[in-house]
């Protein structure tokens, strides 16, 4: 591969910067490797991560809030939710085996992702915001549980307002 060293080559071509400086690694040629944008890259990078698990977080806990809470549509949706729950569960477990570091993240951003899950859904929804609980009610091991499911049915025989 050409060697390009221009200081502008990270703006103009991002894939042949990355390319071009993964090359100057390989070879030991330090000196021409471009190492501010070398370092912003490697700390966005667990930026990314984490991002991604908040994301994938929050959805799993939106889906779980559908299925317990969501009684006019669950006859019709579960099964797609249940995918979702499950496809949700398998991608975290993925990026935590690459990086398990993050698995205390995950504890440190439960409430918050619970809260941000439990917004979207009272505006997906249309329910009566007090029929979500203000806290979760389960653990990070529970919800992050290959098998593991709400129990909708005590949930709703505790609560008519629901549908």
């Amino acid at each position: 591969m050409m060697n390009i060293t221009r200081p502008n080559l990270y703006d103009s071509d991002y894939q042949l910067w990355l390319e071009n400086t993964i090359n100057q690694l390989r070879c030991g040629d330090f000196q021409a490797v471009d190492w501010q944008n070398l370092l912003e890259e490697l700390a966005d990078l667990g930026k990314n991560n984490r991002r991604a698990l908040e994301s994938l977080l929050t959805r799993l806990l939106e889906h779980l809030l559908k299925l317990t809470y969501w009684q006019s549509q669950r006859d019709y949706n579960q099964a797609a939710w249940k995918g979702e729950i499950r496809t949700f569960r398998k991608q975290i477990k993925k990026l935590l085996r690459d990086s398990p570091s993050l698995k205390p993240y995950l504890s440190e951003i439960l409430e918050e992702c619970y809260s941000d899950a439990r917004e979207i859904i009272i505006d997906i929804t249309q329910l009566d915001a007090s029929i979500f609980p203000l806290e979760v009610s389960a653990s990070l091991e529970e919800i992050l549980a290959e098998n593991w499911l709400p129990n909708w049915e005590a949930i709703s025989n505790n609560s008519e307002k629901c549908n």
